[in-house]
């Protein structure tokens, strides 16, 4: 409320400097020569000026703004500004035709030379008002990439934090500390999978996106450690033959971990996830059977990077459903060669 009622005061502050443009350039003789400012027909002609500059030059900036919402500078940089000037003269056009009339109807006064001077004016402003839309999109996605880089860092050290936490290495480790004495074949496998993992982590630090092809590989291994720590208590069901995407790195990974670490996994209740591909989406699903009390805290972080990192990859939304199972939904990403 506090903010709107302070972006009201501001819109009716830039409309009194224009009215009081109006009346500058009609005290001055820009759009009125030799006018008493005792006559009325000062202040008519003073009233259209201001009122003037208002119609153009806040409509023409809320329709660079709209426009730019529409066709995004960056993307479609010519469309823009094609369809900017086509916008601007329309309107600009149709804005002083309109006020003209309702001059004439109700002071029976034709502007003429005063029109096309705030026409002449009004050019000049629409060009400044596409060149600020043009600076602010291109100044939004610097920091938008910037952002982007910094929750890529974030995501990647959550996941190496992840990896190398103490509940994890505890688990491990015991695991492979069992096999040693059972199964020395499978726990040499189980290293092997575990240095895949650590150095799947470390070689796509620097990386915004990977092929599905290598995070389901990297996923792979990763299912192969906790598989083998919960047996048949943990189903994974992955069925992405032929899809074709990239995907930001762990995220898969991340999805799948979060489904052991929030689910109860047990003889009685078994765990099973399920990744597959749907209609433009990347699915990542699991019965819903949720902890009571976690081994660690939970800050939510995670699934809410996973929505800020898709933002500037694609233009669609990550979808989650919550219900009997809990879905994620993830755009699938066109391969890039």
């Amino acid at each position: 409320m506090i903010l709107t009622r302070k972006i009201i005061l501001l819109e009716l502050r830039d409309m009194a400097i224009l009215l009081l443009i109006g009346f500058v350039m009609t005290y001055t003789g820009l759009s009125c020569r030799a006018c008493d400012i005792q006559t009325q027909r000062f202040w008519i002609i003073a009233s259209f000026t201001g009122f003037s500059w208002i119609l153009l030059f806040k409509g023409n900036s809320y329709l660079a703004d709209a426009v730019s919402l529409k066709i995004s500078w960056l993307e479609y940089p010519i469309r823009r500004v094609l369809v900017g000037l086509l916008v601007t003269v329309a309107y600009t056009t149709l804005a002083m035709y309109l006020l003209n009339v309702i001059y004439l109807r109700t002071f029976d006064v034709k502007f003429g030379n005063s029109a096309y001077y705030t026409i002449g004016f009004t050019l000049v402003i629409s060009l400044f008002m596409h060149g600020r839309a043009f600076l602010l999109g291109w100044r939004q996605s610097a920091i938008d990439t910037e952002r982007l880089q910094k929750e890529n860092i974030a995501a990647r050290y959550e996941n190496l934090k992840s990896q190398v936490n103490p509940h994890f290495l505890f688990n491990t480790l015991n695991v492979l500390s069992n096999l040693v004495y059972e199964d020395q074949d499978k726990a040499v496998k189980f290293i092997k999978h575990l240095s895949e993992v650590y150095r799947y982590v470390l070689d796509t630090h620097n990386q915004e996106v990977v092929t599905l092809e290598e995070e389901e590989k990297f996923l792979n291994a990763f299912l192969y450690l906790q598989q083998m720590r919960f047996g048949n208590k943990l189903m994974v069901d992955i069925r992405l033959q032929g899809v074709q995407s990239m995907v930001p790195p762990l995220v898969l990974q991340m999805l799948v971990e979060n489904a052991i670490k929030h689910n109860i996994v047990s003889e009685e209740n078994p765990l099973t996830v399920r990744v597959y591909a749907q209609d433009a989406y990347l699915v990542v699903e699991n019965n819903f059977q949720k902890k009571m009390v976690l081994p660690e805290e939970s800050t939510g972080l995670g699934l809410e990077n996973i929505r800020h990192r898709y933002e500037f990859l694609t233009k669609l939304p990550v979808e989650v459903i919550q219900n009997d199972k809990f879905t994620v939904k993830l755009p699938i990403i066109p391969v890039t060669t």
